[in-house]
């Protein structure tokens, strides 16, 4: 029997909320600034028929993780969120211990919602604060201050057993010691699992057209280095690129993604991936909320089929952002290719103390994940 089994995958859900109350400078994501209330009934409606036409594909598959992201899902009421919580379970065969998982914005949330989130079956919240400093913030264009984020941060400890925190570092003017006074915030207010990114520059986004001045390289490794530190006296655990978390708290819905797992994706521009007999299927939703709703089922923008020769780099992107990296049975079986594949490339990277022996797993040595782009340039289709 072939290693390759899309069956034995496992497969998650995505659901994509479009709207926010005003896009961030910064951002490049597919988000769309709300005029009124969210359309709660047209969107609904359009997304129990895009779940029930990706449920025909995944062919009674279960689902271990599910992932309310935007945008600002926090803006879909309790109500509407327990309706798309029992449409997916209409739809989808949802695991007892399902991870499910609501990015909220500290500018919209509600304690009365957040418990009706909770109700919903949300047991992990993902709080979009980026910073706790109010000047920090007013940069960044967010809609939210310091004492609203310590609030929202407060009130999900108190109704969610499990919290994130995103955190931005190396913002413009942004020393050692402001980025460890976020941490600090983050800390002190019970987050469970920490998402540090670093704040880059995007195409066509407001920032691309008049950037901010950003601490330099130099800056920018203290900075990271002191919150590095921080993290692990708390006792987190850096388990992936931008991830930090409590023994047992890591997000199982992003250690999918990274393990090179199947995800479906609904809502507008929501992307999926769908190992198939015929190959591992990429595809992308309609993106502009208008063009989603006004379409019909199954959705579809863009569908891909990824091309043989493509997967050792797609995979490895996913694979080698883990710390501790992958088991190297799971290369065969979620690419349907063999491990040789990687030999030639793979020794040569270990002749050069970038990646640790394909003996049991497949992993980045400290030294390479530090350089991860220059290992996964070895691997370019």
């Amino acid at each position: 029997m072939s290693a390759f089994d899309p069956a034995r995958v496992p497969l998650s859900l995505y659901a994509h909320v479009p709207w926010c109350v005003r896009k961030c400078p910064y951002c490049d994501f597919n988000s769309h600034p709300l005029a009124g209330e969210v359309p709660e009934a047209e969107f609904l409606a359009a997304v129990e028929a895009d779940l029930a036409a990706e449920a025909e594909r995944a062919g009674g598959r279960p689902i271990d993780t599910v992932f309310f992201g935007g945008g600002t899902p926090s803006l879909l009421s309790g109500e509407a969120l327990a309706r798309l919580m029992a449409a997916i379970r209409r739809h989808l065969p949802l695991a007892p211990n399902a991870e499910v998982t609501l990015e909220a914005n500290p500018g919209t949330f509600e304690a009365a919602r957040f418990a009706a989130y909770a109700q919903a079956g949300v047991n992990r919240l993902s709080l979009g604060v980026q910073s706790f400093d109010d000047a920090a913030l007013r940069r960044l264009g967010r809609i939210h201050d310091g004492t609203q984020a310590r609030a929202a941060l407060a009130a999900a400890v108190r109704v969610f057993p499990r919290v994130n925190v995103d955190l931005m570092i190396g913002l413009p003017g942004q020393s050692p010691a402001a980025a460890l006074a976020d941490v600090e915030a983050a800390l002190a207010g019970g987050a469970t699992h920490l998402s540090c990114y670093q704040l880059t520059i995007e195409p066509n986004t407001p920032f691309a057209a008049a950037p901010p001045a950003l601490p330099a390289d130099e800056e920018l490794a203290a900075i990271e280095a002191a919150v590095e530190e921080r993290f692990a006296r708390a006792g987190f655990v850096h388990y992936e690129v931008s991830a930090w978390a409590l023994p047992g708290e890591a997000c199982r819905h992003n250690l999918n993604y990274w393990g090179f797992g199947d995800y479906l994706g609904v809502g507008p521009g929501a992307h999926g991936k769908l190992s198939t007999p015929g190959g591992i299927v990429r595809r992308m939703k309609h993106k502009h909320p208008r063009r989603y709703l006004a379409a019909v089922a199954p959705f579809v923008q863009e569908e891909v089929v990824v091309a043989p020769e493509a997967l050792p780099f797609e995979f490895l992107m996913n694979a080698l952002r883990l710390r501790a990296g992958v088991p190297r049975e799971w290369f065969a079986a979620r690419t349907g290719l063999s491990l040789e594949t990687l030999a030639p490339r793979w020794a040569r990277l270990e002749a050069q103390g970038l990646v640790e022996p394909l003996s049991w797993r497949i992993a980045a040595t400290e030294r390479g994940w530090r350089l991860l782009n220059a290992v996964l340039e070895a691997f370019l289709p």
